[in-house]
């Protein structure tokens, strides 16, 4: 690491985190992209601090002779972006190297997708007749019903359910708090799996989190992502999955059912729009389908 850059990176990430309240694991993807252009620099004997143009492109080049993806080489340009415009403002450079370059331009792959009787499958394939089969399948109801991210599920605590009024209060992205309704069927197996099971897993740990491990401790990323591959497999989908994968098709699913974008960007806690319109790409797939399966004429 060259001499001085990490008081920079850390000045630069207290700078978003205050300015913009990024999530932590987002500053710190900031920190490693930075890290990676700043080796590069002392690889090619340049100055992070004096780089021009031609050394931003190439680090462009260099990914893509490494077979970076699209979307890997654009988040890491917004990056700098975002970094040079920082020094910019704090007067530690004189002229943006990124000023006359455009973003390349990136394929948004879109998200793996559940049908409705696939998700009916995935929850019912773990039966509650244990406190672990209760607690798995409690967790992929919310995950699909509430459109959680697993960070908010796995943060879930006690006082953040209100079942008289049917919402869950949820941190997302930036510490962010946003209130989501659960539906009946997701409460119901909640009270459920909080009336005996998650005491059962408890023991004599003493802790807040909804979903615990088998030791009584909050329920691991890894954990969750067992559970939800398992469930898969019991069920017999085939297709990649993962807990994000449930919130994707709880997005598309509302909008099918005729829900407005912003009311699902609420829903979801995305700070920006765009991020929800990827699934009116899936909704046009699904209803351009819908339409050449039903529509008399295409008979």
């Amino acid at each position: 690491m060259p001499a001085g850059a990490v008081h920079v990176l850390d000045d630069f990430c207290a700078t978003l985190a205050v300015e913009k309240g990024l999530a932590r694991a987002t500053l710190e993807a900031y920190r490693s992209d930075l890290i990676l252009f700043m080796r590069f620099c002392a690889a090619q004997k340049k100055d992070w601090l004096v780089v021009g143009e031609t050394d931003i492109v190439a680090w462009l080049w260099k990914m893509r002779q490494e077979g970076a993806r699209p979307a890997t080489a654009a988040r890491r340009l917004v990056t700098l972006r975002q970094f040079y415009k920082f020094l910019l403002t704090e007067g530690t450079i004189n002229a943006d190297p990124l000023a006359f370059i455009d973003s390349p331009k990136s394929l948004r792959t879109l998200p793996s997708l559940l049908s409705r009787e696939e998700v009916e499958a995935l929850i019912s394939w773990n039966k509650p007749n244990t406190s672990a089969g209760l607690r798995n399948r409690a967790m992929i109801e919310l995950l699909y019903s509430c459109g959680l991210r697993i960070s908010e599920l796995l943060d879930l605590s006690m006082n953040n359910i209100d079942f008289t009024d049917g919402f869950l209060t949820v941190r997302g992205k930036g510490s962010k708090e946003r209130v989501v309704p659960a539906g009946e069927s997701a409460l119901h197996l909640l009270r459920e799996y909080l009336g005996y099971a998650r005491q059962a897993l408890l023991g004599k740990e003493r802790n807040h989190y909804v979903f615990l491990n088998v030791r009584g401790k909050r329920m691991s990323r890894m954990g969750a992502w067992k559970i939800v591959h398992a469930a898969a497999l019991g069920a017999g989908i085939g297709k990649p999955l993962s807990p994000h994968t449930l919130r994707h098709s709880c997005a598309t699913h509302l909008l099918e059912g005729g829900a407005d974008l912003r009311s699902v960007q609420e829903f979801l806690g995305h700070a920006d729009i765009g991020t929800t319109q990827v699934y009116t790409h899936l909704v046009s797939a699904y209803l351009l389908k819908m339409y050449n399966e039903c529509h008399p004429l295409e008979q």
